[in-house]
């Protein structure tokens, strides 16, 4: 085909990524963004600083791009599509991550992090998250009626898991989730970024550097004896700490949040969910539910290091590449129907946690979370119901790197 790179005749025309849900489907992606993938799995799109990277819509497409050799994740190339002004600002004194390292950086980094999040680990874990639970209903039981499941369960059960996984004291989750809220926030000025590093930094390096003497069966512990060996720096490790700690409770409390909303608004499924006590059903509910809410709403961001064709475009080297996950998972060449959310829906192939090299580490400990609370939540509670009406929730906006919901009344 002709250059297809081309800026486009009217490129005042394009999609504005990031654009708004509807607030009458506020669970559904933004209605202009699902309309991209039946023009093309591949068109670009304007970002918040005017330039025009592609826009990798389509599920197939998506698992291409993402796995991929000829894109990188280096956010210090010039062309890079940042998610913001903060980020952009940042970007040059970003360390290696697994989130903007490739290849045999990436590898390395990975390895000294995957270790705690194997699927025998966190299988081991199940009953520690069930009491976790259990308690934490056992309290929203015996206090104030109605009562924001956020602050009561959504927030506090993967706080709880990731601070005895990582070693970091539950004691002070106030100061931890204000600071990795406000590093999660899309409208954050590079000051107010750095400043949330730079608290949430020097906290856990104090704790490694304690680990380091008194070391015990916990991830900074490990952390602190590869600083001790040599093959972690102290900013390193704290850095990989810092990742773990952030997005260990933020996704899960997101989608326990959502999840019951969405939940509330489709009383059959609720219905199922509740009746069950098939575990294989309950876990299937949960993919489901990950496909359908996709709470990663600011995509995956790349920029592609050669010219290649791809998806009939030709994308030159240089060219900003962004993903948007929730448009994937609601292609309804993947996903049939896909605006309708049916748990008993075959949905484990969603791409909620990413897909390629860079999938979420964490995703294991997100999907036991996620099953032991909806598999005891409103089994506990039959009568659980929201105490306020769907319109009258707040929702995240688009300048916000997860969709949630800030607070969830309920009553029963």
């Amino acid at each position: 085909m002709a250059e297809a790179d081309t800026r486009l005749a009217h490129d005042e025309q394009l999609y504005a990524y990031q654009d708004e849900r509807d607030a009458k489907c506020p669970f559904a992606p933004p209605p202009g963004l699902r309309a991209l993938n039946d023009h093309a799995p591949v068109t670009r799109g304007r970002i918040w600083d005017g330039s025009t990277p592609w826009l990798v819509t389509g599920h197939a497409a998506q698992r291409a791009i993402l796995s991929d050799p000829r894109v990188s994740s280096d956010d210090k190339r010039p062309g890079f599509p940042y998610p913001n002004q903060a980020m952009a600002e940042n970007a040059p004194h970003h360390p290696l991550t697994i989130f903007n390292a490739d290849g045999v950086d990436h590898t390395r980094i990975r390895r000294m992090m995957t270790r705690p999040f194997t699927r025998p680990r966190m299988e081991a874990l199940r009953p520690e998250i069930q009491r976790f639970t259990d308690d934490l209903v056992d309290k929203m039981l015996a206090g104030p009626n109605p009562v924001n499941l956020v602050t009561a369960l959504s927030l506090p059960l993967p706080s709880l898991m990731i601070c005895a996984l990582l070693g970091v004291p539950y004691a002070d989750h106030e100061f931890f989730q204000e600071h990795a809220s406000l590093a999660t926030r899309s409208d954050k000025t590079a000051e107010q970024d750095r400043a949330a590093m730079e608290a949430l930094g020097g906290y856990l390096a104090g704790l490694i550097q304690v680990k380091t003497e008194e070391p015990a069966d916990d991830v900074l512990s490990d952390f602190a004896a590869r600083v001790k060996a040599g093959e972690l720096t102290l900013p390193e490790a704290t850095l990989l700490a810092m990742i773990l700690l952030i997005a260990g409770h933020e996704t899960s409390a997101t989608m326990i949040t959502l999840g019951t909303a969405l939940l509330f608004d489709n009383p059959a499924q609720l219905s199922l969910l509740r009746e069950t006590d098939d575990p294989k059903a309950v876990a299937n509910a949960v993919e489901e539910l990950l496909r359908y809410l996709t709470v990663a709403q600011f995509g995956q961001r790349r920029i592609a290091n050669e010219d290649f064709e791809f998806e009939g475009v030709r994308i030159k080297a240089g060219d900003g590449i962004v993903v948007p996950l929730p448009a994937g998972n609601w292609d309804a060449e993947a996903f049939p129907d896909p605006e309708r959310l049916d748990l008993g829906r075959e949905a484990r192939h969603h791409h909620a946690f990413g897909w390629g090299i860079h999938q979420c580490l964490g995703q294991q400990l997100a999907r036991i979370e996620l099953q032991v609370v909806y598999g005891t939540l409103y089994r506990r509670i039959p009568t659980l119901r929201l105490a306020t009406t769907l319109d009258e929730l707040s929702f995240r906006g688009a300048d916000s790197l997860a969709f949630g919901i800030r607070e969830l009344p309920v009553t029963w």
